[in-house]
């Protein structure tokens, strides 16, 4: 399956649908070794050299030229903002329809490694849902298989990438990856990926 799993980088913030795109996205543009904290997530993405697709926020959109093929970017509208992250994993997972399954990862998630990408994805060969997970705790990506494609074009809401994945039985992979408990939307979480970055330079 991996041949054809597309990882979707959800970038359109973590603040409230209702909040203003600049809001939204002020802790995807905080800097991170030498790059910013989505620039970082989009490396490591690339890194898999599978499909990509990014969906992001309007204002956003133009300064993802740098890393992303227009092609492969998705920019939301207020009105679709309002949809939350559901809406926003619906507007990728309906980009790439043809994918035979999706990695789904929070831009404000900068330290996961490519090989946990890849690992998520292969899981979906034997499972619907998929997610990352380190010395037993749950963390991001989290992949769900194309037989899910109807019902995740259909999310809406914060809590509705959540609730679907409820409805499966969902493999835990197990990763060496402490970066997929990091979510740098948090000063806890940037604190935690600007140590990782100094200890890798």
């Amino acid at each position: 399956m991996s041949a054809h799993t597309t990882i979707v980088v959800l970038a359109t913030g973590p603040a409230p649908p209702r909040a203003p795109a600049a809001v939204r996205t002020a802790a995807l543009q905080q800097p991170l070794r030498r790059s910013t904290v989505l620039g970082t997530t989009l490396r490591h993405a690339l890194a898999t050299e599978w499909p990509l697709v990014v969906v992001t926020t309007e204002a956003l959109a133009p300064s993802l030229a740098r890393w992303v093929a227009t092609r492969d970017i998705v920019a939301l509208g207020d009105d679709d903002l309002r949809r939350g992250r559901g809406g926003s994993l619906a507007a990728g997972v309906a980009a790439s329809a043809d994918a035979d399954g999706w990695v789904v990862l929070p831009a404000e998630r900068p330290l996961v490694r490519p090989a946990t990408l890849r690992a998520v994805g292969q899981a979906l060969a034997t499972h619907a849902v998929a997610y990352a997970q380190h010395r037993g705790r749950r963390g991001e990506p989290t992949g769900y298989a194309a037989e899910l494609f109807s019902e995740l074009i259909a999310l809406d809401g914060d809590d509705a990438p959540r609730r679907l994945a409820a409805r499966y039985p969902a493999a835990a992979v197990e990763v060496d990856d402490p970066g997929v408990l990091v979510d740098a939307a948090s000063q806890e979480g940037m604190s935690l990926a600007r140590a990782a970055a100094a200890d890798a330079a």
